[in-house]
């Protein structure tokens, strides 16, 4: 996961490493349109909000957590040291848990003010899990030998 800096070209492993967290953010987000959109029709309002509250939440936490990465490894890069890599290592733990603290006190703020149905919730949270097993699995058809 590096990042292009102005000027550089960028080499493969950079182009699919974007492309990849690319396609499993935009995967995951017309994977909530259209369970949110069959949600409202099948279950209605409730379950399709609460759809829309999981994978928002989830998402958005993705999206933090690829910054996150990218920025530890760019600073593992630039940096080196033990020392400065336990420091750097201990930061993104630090940051992860506080994120997912932080999801926590917004499910438990918005379940006190509206209903939240269950079930939709768990489903909004498998939105990014099943985009990166769906883009995994495309990706694995294009790089396994065709005949083994």
């Amino acid at each position: 996961m590096h990042e292009l800096g102005k000027g550089s070209s960028p080499n493969l492993d950079q182009i699919s490493d974007s492309m990849i967290v690319r396609k499993v953010t935009v995967g995951s987000m017309v994977l909530l349109a259209a369970l949110v959109a069959g949600g409202y029709m099948l279950q209605g309002w409730i379950f399709a909000r609460s759809l829309l509250i999981g994978g928002l939440l989830v998402n958005g936490s993705f999206w933090l957590m690829q910054k996150d990465t990218r920025r530890l490894l760019r600073r593992i890069g630039e940096i080196g040291g033990e020392a400065v890599i336990a420091s750097e290592k201990t930061r993104f733990f630090l940051r992860s848990f506080g994120r997912l603290i932080v999801v926590g006190l917004l499910l438990f703020a918005l379940a006190s003010r509206i209903s939240i149905d269950a079930v939709g919730l768990v489903v909004g949270f498998a939105t990014v899990m099943v985009s990166v097993v769906i883009i995994g699995l495309s990706a694995g058809r294009r790089w396994s030998p065709d005949k083994v």
